[in-house]
């Protein structure tokens, strides 16, 4: 039997029994649409993160002490303010480079209160981390050297203690201490979940003197382009280490940030996947289950064709057919129904969608695998029927 026959008889046998074929499809349709669903919430999960980290700021190196790695408490912090003029003169000038130690702590204006992440940053903070100011300005260096008590808003802090009137001249209360509103931060959005128009900054060497510490948390960098990261990142690890005998130093980049979730969230993704994917196999068992229904019921039919001639493998051919035929028309449907589900999922919810291009190749290949695998045994089972036994069964 030639091949196209094989496709014309199966699809002559699928359209007789139009309702069985499609409930037997249904299995398929429900994985293929899954695996495409799933990967694609999950790839958008991935795009979303990068974005997110991407938007922290361009280029930029974190030094901190102690091996980094995700998950681990960070080191206490040897690093002072005065080891900013090696992390300036391995980047080569001072404008690129700042240095954070942070607290929660509520902020309050009169009847208003807020609790906040209380920033002590250097002057150039706003460059590297590219935070412009909508009101006001921004800390001066003079600032810094005087500790001078002036707050920068976040833009949800200045909206909730400042509601009906400019917050530029007001002041602030910080754990006790007044600080005059020197500025307000522009809308910043979220990153992982955390919003950055939450945040104050104030003066690094006031910030010293509220928390009552002589150290800052880590250093920050932006190196001029993308390709000088890694020869700044090691020279001021290394100048560092020599500064504190016995002390191991990090520099955290974007990139490595990317790598370690990016890692995470693919090993997601395909965890998610091969969970939608245990749906194809139900299906499989469903088309197997109905390719023996319909070699049973067509036993007659079976020894009539072996009568006339045909041949075992004609009639393993015509059943794998048709069990490839209904597998691969539910992956086809699957495939329509998961991509127009992971674009309303993108439209109609929070969740962020990114639909790759190998997942509905992939999921359509899979199905087409079940119905091979699972139409082999009862195609096999049709093409040892006896004939004579088969045109003597009722």
């Amino acid at each position: 039997m030639k091949p196209w026959e094989a496709l014309r008889l199966a699809a002559e046998a699928l359209r007789t029994n139009r309702l069985r074929s499609l409930l037997t499809m249904v299995g398929v349709v429900i994985g293929v649409a899954a695996v495409v669903v799933l990967v694609a919430i999950g790839g958008g999960a991935k795009a979303e993160v990068e974005h997110e980290v991407e938007g922290l700021g361009s280029n930029i190196v974190f030094i901190v002490p102690g091996k980094f790695q995700f998950g681990t408490t960070p080191s206490l912090s040897p690093l002072r303010l005065a080891d900013l003029r090696l992390a300036a003169q391995v980047a080569g000038g001072d404008a690129d480079v700042t240095a954070v130690v942070d607290s929660g702590e509520q902020i309050t204006a009169g009847q208003n209160s807020y609790f906040a992440t209380v920033q002590g940053v250097t002057q150039n903070f706003d460059v590297v981390f590219n935070r412009p100011v909508t009101e006001g300005s921004y800390l001066t260096s003079a600032d810094v050297t005087t500790s001078a008590r002036v707050v920068v808003l976040g833009a949800n802090v200045a909206a909730t203690l400042f509601p009906d009137e400019d917050p530029v001249g007001r002041t602030a209360t910080i754990d006790g201490v007044s600080f005059r509103v020197v500025g307000v931060a522009a809308q910043q959005g979220s990153a992982f979940g955390v919003t950055q128009d939450d945040d104050v900054d104030i003066p690094i060497t006031e910030a010293q003197v509220l928390f009552n510490v002589g150290t800052v948390q880590s250093i920050e960098v932006k190196a001029p382009d993308p390709g000088s990261i890694g020869p700044i990142s090691d020279r001021i690890v290394s100048g560092l280490e020599s500064e504190y005998p016995g002390v191991q130093f990090s520099a955290v980049t974007q990139s490595q940030i990317l790598g370690t979730i990016g890692r995470i969230l693919s090993l997601l993704t395909l965890v998610l996947a091969a969970i939608a994917g245990i749906s194809l196999l139900v299906g499989g068992v469903g088309v197997s289950n109905i390719m023996l229904v319909g070699v049973r019921e067509r036993t007659r039919e079976i020894g009539l064709r072996k009568a006339l001639g045909a041949r075992q493998r004609d009639v393993v051919l015509q059943f794998l057919v048709e069990a490839v035929t209904l597998t691969a028309v539910g992956g086809v449907i699957g495939i329509a129904l998961g991509l127009g589900t992971s674009a309303a999922v993108g439209a109609l919810s929070p969740l962020p969608t990114q639909i790759a291009w190998w997942s509905p190749a992939l999921a359509f290949g899979v199905s087409v695998v079940v119905g091979v695998v699972f139409g082999v045994m009862p195609a096999r089972r049709a093409g040892r029927l006896d004939p004579v036994t088969a045109l003597r069964t009722d």
